[in-house]
């Protein structure tokens, strides 16, 4: 048996060469492996750290949305709120405006009754009218 038919029926960890070139063959392989290590374990870290950034800008979305949507709540009670205001003064002029109406509708009834009840008297007899700035009086008293 030559050399290179044994070499080539042990497996490749066993080195038949010198001792020097078997050396650099075992420092490739720790290097290669510890290489691959550091660079697994760049991946990793670096893997965590762009999942880290992703729950925080995640979680700041969140934060704007729930900031936006608080933002258009209180827009629209504001809105809500000022169409109630509103809603209220106008029903509130409605409300007065029909007092008004029913007040002179009462004092010109009232005038018109005390009219009619110093004329039936006989007592006191006379007129008045009520105008827009001055009172006109005529009174004629009778004794009987």
């Amino acid at each position: 048996m030559d050399t290179q038919t044994v070499s080539a029926d042990l497996p490749e960890d066993i080195c038949l060469l010198d001792n020097e070139q078997c050396q650099k063959k075992a420092a490739i392989k720790i290097q290669s492996w510890w290489r691959g290590n550091m660079v697994r374990r760049t991946l990793l870290h670096a893997a965590l750290r762009a999942w880290v950034i992703q729950c925080w800008w995640r979680s700041m979305q969140a934060k704007m949305l729930e900031q936006r949507r608080r933002l258009a709540l209180k827009l629209y009670t504001c809105q809500e709120w000022a169409v109630v205001k509103v809603q209220a003064q106008v029903r509130m002029w409605q409300a007065r405006r029909r007092f008004l109406q029913a007040r002179q509708a009462a004092c010109i009834i009232q005038s018109h009754w005390r009219w009619h009840a110093s004329q039936t008297r006989g007592l006191i007899r006379g007129r008045y009218e009520v105008r827009a700035s001055r009172l006109e009086l005529d009174i004629e008293i009778l004794m009987t």
